[in-house]
């Protein structure tokens, strides 16, 4: 969603650092650039104002004075203010000194009400909680089917009863306490736009039921009519916060950047995707280093710890550095990243490489990992512990079952044979180019030995490309890391 505001911004920054001294004029141009960027990503004009007016009062105040590197400071104040606009600090929610704790979901008809609801119930159960989720949107067909089907998913128990939605969150809210269930979720119905009927009743069910946290699912690709929208709500259920949807869409990001400076309620969550897995806590210092460009290391780390097992992570690794890596490896290396999300926004988190994907995102489909993936299902078990098996008529076969070409399968196993040599002897040399191999031991897990992989002798200088990507000829291809054994 940020992608054209992160662009615009690493520009910016990037031309603020390479100056040796900022005075008025070149703060004035650095914000005047800023003010059109944040215009056009459809940001709120009082946040826009609100945002240029701390970053000049702090450039041109004293914190500028002394410093050796102007331009390093004023990217620091443009990271620390664009922080505070989304919120400053991580909210985290709170529980009832008796539960259940009632949480309350409000917002128009099509924001995701229903599905960010089943996804919020899997939140909090992932972290030990017993949840339960009420069905109180009866105005819109199947939407109490809708919300059994995804609790049937989850494994979280659904109550409705067709009433009226007060009488059914009344209801419901009983049920929580009889069944021991700590954590009730409400969902609401909603309306096309908003209207009295929509407000009165969701002030009906809230007044009825007490809500500890009321929440309001907001589409983010609304762009600014998000900021007039989430007023109306917070007018008449005084919010306590927002759940922001579809962050993977194509929209510029206004709304995230205006809501919590216009409407005073922090962001809660952030659902990045069609996945019940998909709905994340909203770091307001994380997203701002990923809007301007310097990735978001911290949860990477968190994806990667809860992703990858640490064990079958370290075993991969020594495999790798003893020439034992397989193609069964490399392929498990995959799935294990696809886990983590699309590859474009894993990718991006890594500082600095939103810059060097810029013009490899084609390269980066899915359909194109599923390619690789074809390849490699397609051979024997034999052929993935050992390609040099791997003749004219088995490369037919390969390219036959995979809907691939053989030149295809030629520039993958090329590639992995020269990966699994550099990786060899990476792992066989310690400080100073000694040999540093274990001695005495065996192949781990019983696994047979591989035979040493034959072809060029030149060492390989990059990871392994998708077929038909890495060609030197081709352009820039796509690499995929190896394993990622966890510290």
């Amino acid at each position: 969603m940020f992608e054209g505001l992160t662009s615009r911004f690493e520009g910016i920054l990037r031309r603020a650092r390479s100056r040796g001294r900022l005075g008025p004029e070149e703060v004035e141009d650095l914000l005047r650039e800023i003010r059109l960027a944040l215009l056009e990503a459809d940001v709120h004009l009082d946040v826009v104002g609100i945002f240029l007016e701390r970053i000049r009062e702090r450039a041109l105040g004293a914190e500028l004075s002394g410093v050796l590197n102007p331009g390093q400071q004023v990217v620091k104040i443009v990271l620390e203010e664009l922080t505070l606009i989304l919120g400053g600090e991580t909210m985290k929610l709170s529980y009832a000194s008796k539960p259940p704790t009632v949480v309350l979901l409000a917002g128009l008809q099509g924001s995701g009400k229903t599905t960010t609801a089943a996804k919020l119930a899997r939140w909090f159960k992932s972290r030990g909680r017993n949840p339960m989720l009420v069905g109180a949107d009866l105005q819109r067909p199947a939407a109490v089917a809708q919300l059994e089907t995804l609790g049937e998913r989850i494994g979280v128990p659904v109550f409705s009863q067709p009433t009226d939605p007060v009488a059914v969150a009344v209801a419901g809210r009983a049920e929580a306490a009889r069944l021991g269930r700590d954590v009730v979720i409400f969902d609401t119905a909603g309306r096309l736009a908003v209207d009295d009927e929509l407000m009165e009743e969701v002030r009906g069910i809230s007044e009825a039921v007490q809500p500890d946290h009321t929440l309001l699912v907001l589409d983010s690709m609304m762009g600014q009519d998000a900021v007039n929208v989430a007023t109306a709500f917070h007018d008449r259920l005084s919010l306590d916060a927002v759940i922001l949807t579809k962050l993977d869409g194509d929209a510029r990001g206004g709304a995230a950047l205006s809501v919590r400076e216009v409407v005073g309620c922090p962001i809660a969550f952030a659902s990045t995707g069609e996945g019940l897995s998909d709905l994340d806590v909203f770091h307001p210092n994380r997203m701002a280093s990923r809007i301007l460009g310097m990735g978001d290391v911290e949860t990477l780390i968190e994806q990667v710890e809860t992703t990858y097992d640490r064990e079958q992570a370290e075993d991969a690794a020594a495999r790798m550095l003893e020439g034992r890596f397989t193609l069964d490896d490399f392929l498990e290396q995959i799935n294990q990243l696809r886990k983590m999300g699309p590859l474009n926004s894993v990718m991006k988190m890594v500082p600095g490489m939103s810059q060097q994907m810029a013009g490899v995102d084609e390269a980066l489909d899915e359909g194109r990992i599923d390619r690789l993936e074809g390849i490699i299902n397609s051979m024997t078990p034999a052929e993935r512990i050992d390609p040099g098996l791997i003749d004219g008529s088995r490369r037919s076969r390969i390219a036959a079952g995979s809907g691939t070409q053989p030149s295809d399968i030629n520039q993958l196993v090329k590639q992995f044979r020269e990966m699994r040599k550099m990786m060899k002897k990476m792992g066989g040399r310690g400080p100073g180019g000694r040999s540093s191999k274990r001695r005495g031991k065996g192949p781990k897990g019983g696994r047979p030995p591989v035979a040493e992989p034959t072809g060029s002798d030149r060492p390989a200088t990059k990871g392994l490309s998708l077929p038909g990507l890495g060609d030197p000829a081709e352009g820039p291809g796509m690499e995929l890391p190896g394993p990622w054994p966890v510290n």
